[in-house]
C-alpha cells in the first residue's frame, strides 16, 4: 500500500522512489540559472550532421551606451533646452515688465544768497546756530515710517519699497565717494534697467533740459572747489508709501540735507560754511523692482544753495563758500522755440536759512 504522498495506483514502474529527496540532486538554484550561458540551434546546424550541435550567441557589447540610454540622454537634453528657452521667452511674463520705464523728470533750482555767506572754522557752531541744529547725522536722519500692507501688496513688500528708497537717498546724497569722488555706480545699481540709458547719457552729456542733469539724479560737488568739512551730514525729512494700482507701489520722499564745506586744498583751520539741498523724490516700484531691490525714479525736484544763478548747476554743484557773494547775473536764457527744453530757473536763498553767527 502506498504512502500518503504516493499516487493511488502506487509508484509508476521505473520511476525512482523515496519522495522528493531523490530529485534534490537535479534541482537548479537561482544562481545556477543566472550563470547559465544561453545557446540555440541554427538552421544550418539542424540539417547538418557534422556541424556542432549548437552555436554561441555573440556576447553583448559593453563598450558603449545602450540604445535606451542614448534615447534617455537625448530626452533629457531636449527637456533642458526647452526649459532654458521657455525661461527666456516665457509666455506668461508680466506685460508691464516689457514696457519701457518712465523717464525721470527733474527740476534743479539754484538759490542765490542776498549777501555774504557766513562762515566759521567751528563746524559744530555752524550747525548749532542754523535751522539744522536738530537734524540727525547721516542715515539716522532717514528713518523708515510706520508701514502696513495695502490692498495688493504685503507688509514685507511695502517695507522693501521704503528700504530701497532709503538706500537711494543714502547713496545719492550721503556717500562721500558720490559727493566729491565722482562715483556713480552705487546709485546706478539701484535703478530700474529701463532708466539706465537716460542715467548714462546724463553723465556723458549733461544738459539742463529737465531730463539729463546729473544733479537731478544725485548730489555731487565740484571737487576742484570744495571738500567736505564734516562727513556727518545733517538730514531731516519724511517718507510715505502708497499703492498706485494693483501692480505698482509709489514712495514719495522729502528730505533736507545740510553739508559743511571748506575750500578745496585747505586745512581744518579754514572757515567752513553750510550748504543746503532739499530733494523731493518720487519713486515707483513694480513687482520685479521689489524682487530685485531697484526702483524707477520718476520725479526729482531739487533746491540747493547758496549758489550763483550764473553758474551751471546741471553737471555739478558749485557752492558759494564762506565770505563769498553771488554775482549779479540772471540765470541762463530760455529758448521757447527749442523742443524739449526746460526753463532756466533761479531762486533767492532766504536769510533765515543761513547760520546766525
Amino acid at each position: 500500500m502506498g504512502g500518503p504522498s504516493d499516487p493511488p495506483e502506487g509508484t509508476p514502474e521505473g520511476a525512482p522512489s523515496g519522495g522528493e529527496d531523490e530529485y534534490r540532486s537535479v534541482v537548479f538554484d537561482e544562481s545556477f540559472v543566472r550563470a547559465a550561458r544561453l545557446q540555440e540551434y541554427s538552421a544550418e546546424q539542424r540539417i547538418t550532421d557534422h556541424a556542432p550541435a549548437v552555436r554561441r550567441r555573440p556576447p553583448r557589447s559593453r563598450g558603449g551606451l545602450s540604445r535606451q540610454a542614448l534615447v534617455l540622454v537625448m530626452l533629457i537634453a531636449v527637456a533642458f533646452g526647452t526649459a532654458v528657452y521657455m525661461g527666456l521667452r516665457h509666455p506668461y511674463r508680466n506685460p508691464a515688465a516689457d514696457e519701457p520705464a518712465e523717464p525721470l523728470r527733474m527740476t534743479v533750482v539754484p538759490l542765490a544768497p542776498r549777501g555774504e555767506v557766513p562762515g566759521t572754522a567751528d563746524v559744530e557752531r555752524l550747525y548749532t546756530h542754523s535751522p539744522a541744529a536738530q537734524f540727525r547725522p547721516g542715515a539716522e536722519g532717514v528713518p523708515l515710517p510706520a508701514s502696513r500692507r495695502t490692498a495688493h501688496f504685503s507688509d514685507g513688500q511695502v517695507v522693501t519699497a521704503l528700504l530701497t528708497a532709503k538706500d537711494y537717498l543714502v547713496r545719492s546724497a550721503l556717500d562721500p565717494g558720490v559727493l566729491t569722488g565722482g562715483e556713480t555706480r552705487p546709485v546706478r545699481a539701484l535703478l530700474d534697467p529701463g532708466q539706465l540709458d537716460q542715467f548714462d547719457q546724463s553723465f556723458d552729456r549733461p544738459t539742463a533740459d529737465g531730463r539729463h542733469a546729473p544733479t537731478g539724479w544725485l548730489v555731487r560737488f565740484d571737487p576742484a572747489r570744495v571738500r567736505l568739512a564734516d562727513r556727518e551730514i545733517r538730514v531731516r525729512g519724511t517718507m510715505q508709501a502708497t499703492e498706485a494700482d494693483s501692480s505698482t507701489l509709489e514712495v514719495t520722499t522729502d528730505h533736507t540735507f545740510v553739508y559743511a564745506l571748506r575750500p578745496a586744498g585747505t586745512g581744518p583751520d579754514a572757515e567752513a560754511s553750510l550748504f543746503t539741498v532739499r530733494r523731493e523724490l518720487h519713486f515707483r516700484f513694480d513687482r520685479d523692482d521689489l524682487r530685485l531691490h531697484q526702483a524707477e525714479l520718476v520725479v526729482a525736484q531739487v533746491q540747493a544753495g547758496p549758489l550763483s544763478c550764473a553758474e551751471d548747476s546741471a553737471a555739478r554743484l558749485r557752492p558759494l563758500l564762506a565770505g563769498q557773494t553771488a554775482k549779479e547775473a540772471a540765470p541762463a536764457g530760455t529758448d521757447p522755440y527749442a523742443a524739449g527744453s526746460a526753463p532756466a530757473l533761479c531762486g533767492t536763498l532766504a536769510p533765515g536759512a543761513q547760520p546766525k553767527l
